[in-house]
């Protein structure tokens, strides 16, 4: 069971300043590597600085390799840096108006978890309420590792919002499974439709380590899919037993006795769950397909913003980001960072020959869908914990 503490320890001053600092940190130091970077580009009529020599014979211009690049006059390659990139990048209407649009499409994001959980709840929290709540859950996801996200402290929230421990365990039981579903259901859809050359581009090292890296993990998370599937709809006591089992190891003993009681909540729930109508199932797996679709559309936001694409490219990105969001959930550091901003740069490398305004980009990106629930979750959690 939950004590008075749990949520405090959870979100205590050191976590909360080290993720700060931590994200804060590796964003700087992006944006300090970018802006010291140097890069070359092609230019027409012969007026560039030097030619290019494919050194390492594989037919296509590798853009950082200055090895491939060498001094000419009236060449068609020049040299750039980070500021003649930003100078050259058109600041219009439509610039800002795609990063506004990938806003909204966080803002989107929330009010689908907030719908969602409405609905889990059965409307016994009310959109205020359920702010709060998305909000805290979000922070500790950012303050807790990629490959553990906030899923435990989420308990502990709706179990302070007077919902009842079992029954906090299941509705996020119940948001992993949809969350992994909406996943599991989506990889094999794209596969039809997008070739793995397209996904795994061939310019990121160890390329194949990344696909093994990313199937194993797939395969993961559809095993524990079926496994929550069948610990809700099915065989409501196989998770108490699975829970049982593996705390009867010597170093997880102690902990036995809670993860029994939590197994019984959890199966007295899932019972409980059966009566609920197939509407009930259907605007859950809406709100979660929503909430996924909104998050992936920020990054289709903010490459429209600087870079024109086709309704093709749209669709790609959108694959890739199955891949980059791979990285995220068993990145070891808080919120991912780090591993985000890697990922999203050699994902999306294809889209621009320019390092720089793709490191740019990254940064942008965790601007708008990472850093802003930290510093919410810091105004929102003081008077929470006051009124909790």
């Amino acid at each position: 069971m939950s004590t008075p503490d749990a949520i405090t320890k959870a979100f205590s001053k050191w976590r909360i300043y080290a993720s700060l600092l931590l994200g804060l940190g590796i964003s700087g130091w992006l944006f300090y590597r970018s802006m010291s970077q140097v890069e070359f580009e092609e230019v027409k009529h012969g007026s560039g600085t030097h030619s290019w020599v494919d050194t390492n014979k594989n037919g296509q211009v590798d853009w950082n390799m200055t090895a491939e690049f060498h001094p000419q006059k009236k060449g068609n390659y020049r040299q750039q840096n980070a500021w003649q990139v930003i100078r050259d990048i058109e600041w219009s209407s439509h610039t800002f108006f795609w990063i506004f649009m990938a806003l909204l499409a966080m803002i989107g994001r929330d009010l689908a978890y907030m719908w969602r959980i409405r609905i889990l709840t059965r409307n016994e929290l009310s959109w205020r309420r359920s702010f709060s709540v998305i909000m805290l859950w979000e922070f500790a996801s950012a303050l807790a590792p990629g490959v553990l996200s906030g899923a435990t402290v989420a308990m502990f929230i709706l179990n302070r919002e007077k919902i009842a421990l079992g029954r906090s365990t299941a509705i996020v039981i119940i948001t992993a499974f949809f969350d992994n579903l909406f996943y599991v259901l989506l990889i094999p859809l794209v596969f039809l439709v997008v070739s793995s050359d397209d996904l795994f581009p061939s310019t990121i090292e160890s390329s194949g380590a990344v696909i093994t890296l990313f199937w194993t993990g797939f395969s993961v998370f559809a095993v524990l899919c079926l496994v929550l599937y069948l610990s809700l709809f099915q065989f409501p006591f196989l998770l108490r037993g699975m829970l049982g089992t593996v705390t009867s190891l010597p170093f997880l003993r102690r902990w036995k006795p809670n993860a029994l009681q939590v197994g019984n909540d959890v199966a007295q729930t899932a019972i409980t769950l059966k009566t609920e109508s197939f509407s009930f199932w259907v605007k859950t797996f809406v709100a979660t397909c929503s909430s996924w679709i909104s998050r992936y559309l920020v990054i289709n936001c903010i490459l429209q913003a600087f870079i024109s694409l086709g309704l093709l490219q749209h669709v790609q990105v959108l694959a890739k980001q199955l891949v980059l969001w791979m990285f995220l959930r068993i990145s070891p550091t808080p919120g991912g960072s780090g591993a985000a901003e890697w990922a999203f740069s050699e994902l999306l490398s294809d889209l621009t020959s320019s390092a720089v305004l793709l490191a740019g980009m990254a940064v942008l990106w965790r601007l708008i869908s990472y850093f802003p629930y930290l510093l919410i979750g810091s105004i929102i959690l003081p008077r929470w914990l006051k009124r909790k």
